[in-house]
C-alpha cells in the first residue's frame, strides 16, 4: 500500500536542494502528490518503504503523512 511523505527544506540548505530532492523521489519510483507554495516542499507518495533515498538527504526533513485531530 502506497504511503504519503511530507517532505520540506531544511532552513539553510542551498535553494537547488529541493529540486534534487523532488527528482530522487521520482527516479526512485516516488509520484509528487503536491507541491507547497508557502513553504518550500512537497507531499510524495511512495510504494511500501521505499522512501529511505529521501531519508539520507541532510538538507531535506521527511516524515510521514498523517491525521492530525484537535480535542
Amino acid at each position: 500500500m502506497p504511503l504519503l511523505y511530507n517532505v520540506t527544506l531544511k532552513k539553510d540548505s542551498p535553494p537547488d536542494a529541493l529540486a534534487k530532492a523532488k527528482e530522487d523521489a521520482q527516479k526512485t519510483g516516488g509520484t509528487i502528490r503536491h507541491e507547497y507554495t508557502l513553504i518550500k516542499g512537497f507531499t510524495v507518495e511512495y510504494p511500501d518503504d521505499s522512501v529511505g533515498t529521501l531519508q539520507a538527504n541532510d538538507h531535506i526533513h521527511v516524515e510521514q503523512d498523517g491525521e492530525v485531530r484537535i480535542q
